[in-house]
């Protein structure tokens, strides 16, 4: 049985292209596994608040410093261990990343920033920082207004997708596949063949799984 963990990030609610696709994608997975488990996370009905400095000397505390105990502080250490657990014990993420401004929305920055915790999903070695969070699928439903995949702004724009892999490569994740709809803010039939494209992608997915099970 594998344990899906369902991230949304997309501020725009039932409008949301990359909700859609994330929904489609857990479905197939769980056509072809059906006991496996669904935990969602919605990173905009219940935000996770951005790191503040009090938390963070509790997540790497400095020698002979202190760090702070309060309420606040406590139900604060409390969310972040639940979201690190969903993470941690997940076997496939599934991730809606909705791209703002060429980069990711906030919400899931701080969703990211609660996970990235020394001796948890990754350490620093005198090589170099290990990933502490591999052997997991991810899969990144990428939604995009413009076209940027293959083009002359990608390496200068996508600060999104390039993002996303750097981050969850940096954890020991290297089984990362993307589901791109983009083009959507380019015209109807623009946006009706990024969302053929993409659920050709999903369909092939639920069979790959299939075969895989």
């Amino acid at each position: 049985m594998n344990t899906i963990l369902h991230v949304d990030a997309s501020p725009s609610g039932a409008s949301s292209v990359s909700r859609q696709l994330t929904a489609s994608v857990v479905q197939q997975l769980k056509t072809s596994e059906p006991s496996s488990l669904v935990i969602e996370r919605d990173l905009t009905a219940s935000p996770i608040p951005h790191l503040g400095s009090e938390l963070l000397q509790v997540l790497r505390p400095a020698p002979g410093v202190i760090p702070p105990d309060n309420e606040a502080i406590r139900a604060d250490l409390a969310l972040t261990e639940e979201v690190l657990a969903e993470f941690l014990a997940a076997d496939i993420i599934v991730i809606g990343a909705p791209m703002l401004n060429f980069s990711i929305p906030s919400q899931l920055k701080a969703w990211i920033d609660r996970l990235a915790q020394p001796g948890r999903t990754f350490r620093y070695t005198e090589k170099g920082p290990i990933g502490l969070a591999g052997g997991k699928k991810v899969i990144i439903v990428s939604a995009r207004g413009g076209m940027y995949a293959g083009t002359p702004y990608e390496a200068v724009l996508d600060h999104q997708e390039a993002y996303l892999r750097a981050v969850l490569s940096f954890f020991g994740i290297t089984d990362i596949q993307i589901v791109r709809a983009e083009g959507l803010a380019m015209g109807s039939q623009k946006k009706a063949e990024a969302l053929a494209s993409a659920r050709r992608e999903i369909a092939a997915l639920g069979v790959e799984y299939s075969k895989a099970a």
